[in-house]
């Protein structure tokens, strides 16, 4: 795609977010309104980072949903947790607030039974990313209470000087010693796209191929602070950038964000098809989600 393309791409995309829910005072409706989700285009912020034919890596971004609640036949109120699993070649991504105005436009009407909710959210969430969408409920009564810690290396405790608060990929640098490790961090934090509002993660690295320096790493992560991006778009980012700069031969990107308005999302990208599908990228919350 020509330089006008990708423009022309980005602009359209930017007159879609105005429209956008996000940042804007919205009615609470609370009978089934499928119309209320919001899809945007990932191909604008992909194209941007210079992801422009066939995706890179593979992997999902993780929802889950803790104020979902509809109406049995009886009219009695029913509880649940929301696990929702977007594939990352789906064309659309949703936007997060028509997402809890969607679940909200639950709680009023009444449904069969859990099924039935069940299949309405499949159907409508696969219609609006483009893909099908995986979709699980649980009963609060069967939902886990651990919450884990990440593994791997801890980057917090580096005594390292910062003064980098946009993305600067030359902060990424490697040393000729081959290795496999999991490096972390919760130092993670970017900026809501449309509404400026920080958003904060911790991020969990797993690869092989040249050891990564860990304290540029860490000011990489940090270079992150001020820049304005949806959770999925950033971890994309992150990926490429440390594949182009450190050239592993195989990278896990999986970025752990905070609960906001009832949901949290986890963005998880990997180099390694047969990862993909791992469950790692399904496990239980971590203490700040």
């Amino acid at each position: 795609m020509t330089n006008s393309g990708n423009k022309n791409h980005t602009s359209k995309t930017e007159s879609l977010l105005t429209s956008a829910p996000l940042g804007k005072k919205s009615t609470y409706i609370s009978t089934y309104t499928p119309s209320l989700l919001f899809p945007l285009p990932r191909k604008s912020k992909r194209d941007e980072i210079g992801i422009t034919g066939a995706l890179p890596f593979y992997g999902s971004d993780f929802w889950r949903g803790f104020e979902i609640s509809w109406l049995n036949p009886k009219g009695k109120p029913e509880v649940a947790i929301g696990e929702f699993k977007f594939p990352c070649e789906s064309p659309f991504l949703i936007e997060s607030k028509s997402f809890k105005l969607y679940l909200n436009s639950f709680n009023q009407s009444k449904f069969e039974s859990v099924g039935h909710v069940l299949s309405l959210m499949r159907e409508d969430l696969s219609q609006g990313a483009g893909v099908p969408v995986g979709v699980a409920l649980f009963s609060l009564s069967l939902a886990s209470t651990e919450i884990p810690a990440l593994p791997g290396i801890n980057l917090d405790q580096l005594d390292v000087e910062c003064d980098q608060y946009q993305p600067d990929p030359s902060l990424l640098k490697v040393n000729g010693v081959r290795t496999t490790e999991t490096l972390h961090t919760h130092l993670l934090k970017s900026n809501c796209l449309v509404t400026g509002q920080p958003d904060w993660g911790s991020l969990q690295i797993t690869y092989t191929g040249k050891q990564i320096d860990h304290e540029g790493l860490l000011k990489y992560v940090v270079s992150l602070r001020d820049h304005n991006e949806f959770h999925e778009q950033c971890v994309e980012r992150i990926f490429m950038d440390i594949q182009r700069q450190c050239e592993p031969e195989a990278l896990t990107v999986f970025a752990r964000y905070t609960r906001r308005g009832g949901l949290d999302i986890s963005p998880y990208r990997t180099s390694v098809q047969d990862r993909a599908d791992s469950d790692e990228a399904s496990r239980g919350r971590l203490v700040r989600q």
